[in-house]
C-alpha cells in the first residue's frame, strides 16, 4: 500500500495532463473556472491548462497521501514531507505565473535535497544514512556501506541535472513523459544495479 501511496501523486500528475492535453480548450475553462482565484489573471489559456491542472491535481494528491499514512498512523518520512513543501511552493508558484518552470524544477530539488541529506549525514553528524535504514536487515563491510552511499548522492546528482536538461532542451509533454517513465525506468534499473552490489558484498548472518 505504501508503493502505491508514493506512486500515485506522479501517476495522477501523468493522467490529469495527458487527459487535458488532448482537449486543451475544456482543459483551459475548468482550469479557469476551479483555479483562477489562485493566480493573478485570473484565466488561463489553453496551452497554459494542462499543466496547470495536473499541477493542481498533485498538489492535492500529495497532501492526500500524507493525511492518510497520518490517518493510518504510519510515519510520515522526512522526504515525504520535503516532497509536500516543495510541490506546494513550486506547484503553487506555477499556478500563480502561469510558467512550467517551477514545477520542472520541483524533482531536481528533490533529487538534490536527498543526495545533500545523505552527504550531511556523512560529513556533518558522521552517519551513513543508507546503514541506518537497510543495516538492520544485512551486513556488508564498512567499505561497501560508503560505495553504496556515495552511489545514491551520485544518481540523486544526475537525476537532477538530468532533469533539468529535459525540461530544457524538449518539450513539456516529453518531460510529462520522462518524469513518469524515464525517471521510473532510470531509478529501477539503478535498483537492480544495487542488488547486483550487494549480492557480492552481503556477509554471512544477514537476514537479507
Amino acid at each position: 500500500m505504501k508503493l502505491l501511496l508514493d506512486f500515485l501523486p506522479v501517476l495522477l500528475f501523468f493522467v490529469t495532463y495527458k487527459i487535458a492535453h488532448g482537449d486543451p480548450a475544456q482543459a483551459a475553462a475548468l482550469a479557469t473556472q476551479s483555479l483562477g482565484f489562485l493566480t493573478a489573471g485570473g484565466v488561463f489559456t489553453p496551452e497554459q491548462a494542462p499543466i496547470v491542472l495536473a499541477t493542481g491535481v498533485v498538489i492535492i494528491a500529495t497532501l492526500i497521501q500524507v493525511l492518510v499514512l497520518m490517518a493510518l498512523r504510519r510515519r510520515v518520512e522526512p522526504m515525504v514531507w520535503v516532497s509536500l513543501v516543495l510541490v506546494v511552493v513550486m506547484g503553487g508558484a506555477t499556478i500563480w505565473f502561469h510558467s512550467d518552470a517551477f514545477i520542472k524544477w520541483k524533482p531536481t530539488l528533490l533529487y538534490w535535497g536527498m543526495g545533500l541529506a545523505l552527504l550531511g549525514g556523512r560529513f556533518i553528524w558522521k552517519k551513513n544514512l543508507v546503514q541506518t535504514v537497510m543495516g538492520a536487515s544485512m551486513r556488508l563491510p564498512e567499505s561497501a556501506w560508503t560505495k553504496l552511499l556515495l552511489s545514491w548522492v551520485g544518481f540523486f546528482a544526475a537525476m537532477g541535472v538530468l532533469n533539468l536538461i529535459v525540461a530544457a532542451q524538449f518539450s513539456t509533454d516529453a518531460w510529462v513523459n520522462f518524469k513518469l517513465f524515464g525517471s521510473l525506468g532510470l531509478t529501477l534499473a539503478f535498483v537492480v544495479g544495487q542488488g547486483l552490489f550487494l549480492a557480492r558484498h552481503i556477509q554471512p548472518g544477514s537476514d537479507a
